[in-house]
């Protein structure tokens, strides 16, 4: 159904920069709280993948540099794409996704130390319940020098991240967190706790670097914090 939706919604007002394909609107997307016009009809991107490609393609080396890049979870928008880059050496991995190259627990990674130069790991952290853990594991296959991009449902408003194991219901936890399989709900100090593991971490607010124009026409969220991670030593 994807390319005739495309073709319907087909027009010139909103862009997807990741194919370059033009639509007169997106479509509606979420959980507890639907949001309106944030889907595109081509890749199946929402903001934050459109923010990340565009972060991806004007700061970094990541298209032009031989990289050994490790996806987790690899989402649809970005994973043909991804595949046909000659310059990166790609594996993608999740623990239950049917497309991904090696099934593994996040939490106990079966490849050695400092083995990737870019770690892509967007919107995985809320599911994990030892998240520390996870932290430690992305931190030590991370490369000397190479950069981790781990984006997680943020709430900018709130100084202190919030979990109770004891909401157990689905509906309850949809409310609460977002989605039913959510464990956490972020906050600021999301940010700190990755400094703990030894990530040097800047809280990038990408959008000022895009003209408000470009923000509403890739349909982008204003203020949403990329969280770049960098290995030093």
């Amino acid at each position: 159904m994807r390319p005739l939706v495309a073709f319907f919604l087909r027009g010139d007002k909103y862009l997807d920069p990741i194919d370059g394909k033009s639509y007169r609107k997106f479509l509606p997307y979420g959980y507890a709280r639907v949001r309106e016009n944030v889907l595109a009809p081509g890749t199946l991107s929402l903001e934050r993948h459109r923010l990340f490609w565009v972060y991806l393609k004007n700061e970094t080396n990541f298209f032009t540099e031989n990289l050994k890049v490790l996806h987790f979870a690899p989402e649809q928008a970005f994973l043909r794409k991804f595949k046909k880059l000659k310059n990166i050496d790609y594996t993608t991995t999740d623990l239950n996704s049917p497309i991904a190259d090696v099934k593994a627990d996040i939490c106990a990674l079966p490849f050695k130390d400092n083995s990737y130069d870019f770690i892509i790991c967007n919107h995985v952290l809320e599911h994990i319940p030892d998240d520390t853990k996870a932290m430690q594991e992305l931190y030590r296959v991370l490369a000397p020098g190479g950069i981790a991009i781990l984006q997680v449902p943020l709430e900018n408003e709130r100084a202190v991240t919030f979990e109770d194991n004891t909401i157990t219901d689905q509906k309850e936890r949809t409310e609460i967190f977002g989605q039913y399989d959510h464990v956490r709900v972020y906050g600021m100090d999301y940010f700190d706790k990755l400094r703990s593991i030894g990530f040097n971490v800047e809280a990038l607010d990408y959008t000022l670097k895009i003209s408000n124009e470009d923000i509403e026409r890739y349909r982008i969220a204003k203020g949403e914090l990329l969280p770049v991670c960098r290995k030093l030593v």
